[in-house]
């Protein structure tokens, strides 16, 4: 059996779990939530923050009148932030799991490889992010030209798709973890170690622009339809931690006894 044969079909089981256990259900439904009600929330949060003023003690706060801006960046703050949370969840046991179970030796029992294993995973992990991302986008676009205004579709499917890479990153870096690790646990709690350090590095001057979590603010910019800056240097750095990390979790795994 070809390499591409045996990845195809691990990746169409992967997909089929995926929709069997309900994952991918959830993940499109939580993050198409977050993206229909961060309009919504930036829409009202003045109307909110008024009516919590007046009931406490006489004071009272005033807020400047809600635009297309606090909306766009409501949602890359709420799907940034959530989605990560989810990329991690979704990537610590992906096989981490499957080694505690034995269940990646019987897989691996057939003609399929353990190039095609790894890969066959990862894919689905970065399919199942994009769709929950494509759906609270798609939300979200819909319920600020209601709210608001409508925003050029091209800088805004741009945008998702700066955000989603984010998540990758994160994604494959516990991806990482899961390969090494023979618990999930452990593996999700290195990819939030490895969250809380690139959320350090992000506010880090000069460098912060190149870390996965410091592309929402051209993902933003994107979405209004205004001026990213170079996003050439952050996009090819973080395509290359995405192709790090899952080059080194092929080597590992590799060298794994199952």
């Amino acid at each position: 059996m070809s390499a591409f044969v045996g990845f195809r079909l691990l990746l169409q089981k992967e997909l089929r779990e995926q929709l069997r256990t309900l994952r991918l259900v959830v993940v499109v439904a939580v993050l198409a939530a977050f993206g229909a009600t961060s309009p919504l929330l930036a829409k009202l949060l003045p109307d909110i923050i008024k009516v919590a003023g007046t009931e406490t003690a006489g004071l009272t706060i005033t807020m400047p009148t809600p635009t297309t801006a606090d909306a766009v960046a409501q949602l890359v703050k709420n799907l940034g932030q959530f989605g990560l949370l989810i990329a991690i969840l979704v990537a610590m046991g992906s096989v981490a799991t499957e080694k505690e179970r034995g269940t990646a030796g019987f897989v691996l029992t057939k003609p399929v490889g353990r190039g095609p294993f790894i890969m066959a995973k990862a894919a689905a992990i970065g399919l199942l992010l994009a769709a929950g991302i494509a759906a609270g986008y798609a939300l979200a676009w819909i319920y600020t030209a209601v709210l608001f205004e409508p925003l050029p579709l091209p800088g805004f499917a741009a945008s998702g798709t700066l955000l989603w890479l984010s998540l990758l990153v994160t994604g494959s870096v516990t991806f990482l973890f899961s390969v090494l690790a023979r618990s999930s646990l452990v593996a999700g709690g290195a990819g939030f170690v490895a969250l809380i350090v690139t959320g350090i590095v992000a506010a880090i001057p000069g460098i912060g622009a190149y870390a996965p979590t410091g592309l929402s603010t051209p993902a933003i910019a994107l979405a209004l339809g205004t001026p990213a800056g170079d996003l050439a240097g952050p996009i090819i750095v973080n395509l290359a931690l995405v192709g790090l990390a899952l080059g080194a979790a092929q080597v590992a795994f590799r060298r794994q006894e199952l």
